[in-house]
């Protein structure tokens, strides 16, 4: 009977001696649980994705001379499978190699490169040509590569006979990929009639996270053994004996918990990848500011969490109380700084400039901008990572000050729907409920209308539309591309409202251009997602 582990890995990019390091110490594990060989993610020695690097040809050397000293590394422990950059007269690969007794036994490459959305593979790769079978314990095992398994044909035509499959990915989270996977892998294993053993990275890099849900496919379809989500794990199992160990995994988690999973491994793989020990952001007593401090604290600790209140002359007493109340609640350090004296310093200045004038917008991201320089003058201080708080309704229609609220490192909400803040918030409160703790977010920040308090009196729908009329309008524009008509047709929106949305979309591309990366958890991110022209005349 195969005895196989998945070794579902949070690698970093670029740290090839400490991948390496880490699943030779993974791979002894597995041996020691008897395994006969175990897998690693998809470019698993350069850490995914590499990007760029892979056009430097010393990476491409280091990273085969990684590959070679964890062949050795691991000569006295079990096969293993790990992903890496080859090489050949054709060109470079993105490629899976079998490791045994300190040797590379064997090599495949990816036949299917993905170049949609996030992915841009065919920039650095060649596609592989041909199958690869293998023999692990008695059994044939075929290799493949993520984008592989998600079509019909290469290399899973030729494996028709085998006991297995491996494919060994690096498949980005996004809402109801999870589902998406495993229809995919049904597909597969009911097409060839083997096992098929799913092994996917774990972690966040820039604005990706990897969910992991490695799991081991039945040749009928079924589900037989499954890894964590969004937590390193390593599963040992054997092929023909997996259906006794289903109920012992947890079940993965779905809705606004699986958001917020997503979220809080982004954010705390973000910082602590790029050397951070500590964030620090504005704390308004808004829902935004509120979700972004309590995914930094459960991320990274209330005691890597500085926050900073900057009331103006327009922030409401209700505000600064409810920033205070979610600071205690969170347990994290809250400083006030009051930008009254500064905004007006800054009023005086540009007196003779605006004379004659109204005050508009530009008194109004005055504050705004204040607040940016006080918090990143603080992150020059204390060398913490300022968090922008803005969300994917905010960064679409440009209700976000450049160079004030979207001044930061890191944007975690960015890619989350004003709606959806409001559902992990409340999420996030009945959890903390459930285990008898204090919720963190006041239900007064949630019943409190939503208003940037820039000016006196004012509330986003002074200039928005309602956001459950508004987020609709932009998944369907942003996310599905549909034109102003179309969105219209079916239902979404008014003409008016629609074509004004789109308008506003079509007109802040300059600024999200300009905007630090958020984690992706929409079909469709603002970035690498979606690449539109900022000089563009065509109407929406």
């Amino acid at each position: 009977m195969v005895r196989i582990a998945l070794g579902q890995l949070n690698t970093t990019v670029g740290d090839l001696d400490g991948n390496v390091a880490r699943m030779a110490d993974w791979t002894a594990r597995a041996t020691h649980e008897g395994a006969d060989v175990v897998l690693f993610p998809e470019l698993a020695i350069t850490g995914y994705p590499p990007e760029d690097l892979v056009l430097r040809p010393e990476f491409v050397e280091d990273n085969l001379a990684a590959l070679q000293r964890l062949a050795k590394e691991t000569a006295a422990g079990c096969d293993v499978i790990v992903g890496f950059v080859d090489r050949t007269e054709a060109g470079l690969h993105n490629a899976a190699a079998l490791l045994r007794d300190g040797t590379i036994a064997a090599r495949y490459a990816k036949n299917k490169l993905p170049n949609y959305g996030v992915f841009d593979e065919k920039r650095y790769f060649v596609p592989g040509t041909s199958s690869a079978r293998v023999t692990i314990g008695g059994s044939e095992m075929g290799l493949s590569v993520c984008e592989d398994a998600w079509l019909p044909g290469p290399p899973f035509d030729a494996y028709g006979g085998v006991a297995l499959v491996a494919n060994i990915n690096g498949s980005p989270f996004d809402v109801g990929k999870a589902h998406e996977r495993t229809h995919v892998l049904r597909d597969r294993a009911q097409e060839t009639g083997a096992w098929i053993v799913y092994v996917n990275a774990v972690g966040g890099q820039d604005e990706l996270v990897f969910d992991g849900g490695s799991l081991v496919m039945a040749p009928d379809g079924t589900i037989t053994c499954w890894a964590a989500r969004f937590d390193e794990d390593l599963v040992v199992i054997t092929l023909e004996d997996v259906a006794s160990q289903a109920a012992a995994r947890a079940t993965w988690p779905e809705g606004p918990e699986e958001v917020y999973r997503a979220l809080e491994l982004g954010v705390g793989d973000y910082v602590r990848k790029n050397g951070f020990r500590e964030v620090t952001l504005g704390l308004s007593g808004g829902i935004d500011s509120a979700l972004v401090a309590t995914l930094a604290a459960d991320a990274l600790g209330p005691e890597a969490v500085r926050a900073l209140a900057m009331p103006s002359p327009y922030s409401s007493s209700a505000s600064v109380t409810d920033a205070i109340d979610v600071a205690e609640r969170l347990g994290i350090r809250l400083d006030t700084i009051a930008i009254d004296e500064v905004f007006e310093a800054y009023r005086r200045a540009l007196a003779d400039t605006f004379a004659g004038t109204a005050e508009g917008v530009a008194e109004e991201n005055l504050q705004a901008r204040i607040r940016g320089n006080l918090l990143m003058a603080r992150s020059n201080k204390f060398g913490s990572m300022v968090l922008a708080t803005g969300n994917k309704s905010e960064y679409a229609v440009g209700y976000a000050t450049l160079y004030g609220d979207m001044s930061g490192g890191f944007a975690p909400i960015k890619d989350v729907p004003k709606t959806l803040v409001y559902e992990l918030s409340e999420w996030r409160n009945a959890r903390a409920a459930e285990r008898g703790e204090t919720p963190p977010i006041p239900q007064s920040v949630i019943d409190k209308p939503p208003t940037a308090e820039l000016r006196a009196e004012q509330l986003d729908t002074d200039t928005l539309p309602s956001y459950d009329v508004l987020d609709p309008i932009i998944e369907a524009y942003v996310e599905d591309d549909l034109g102003v008509d179309e969105i219209v047709e079916r239902g979404i929106g008014e003409r008016e409202t629609v074509r004004r949305v789109a308008a506003m979309i079509d007109r802040a591309e300059y600024k999200r251009r300009q905007a630090a990366p958020g984690v992706k958890i929409t079909p469709k991110a603002f970035g690498r997602d979606r690449r539109l022209p900022i000089t563009n005349r065509y109407p929406g």
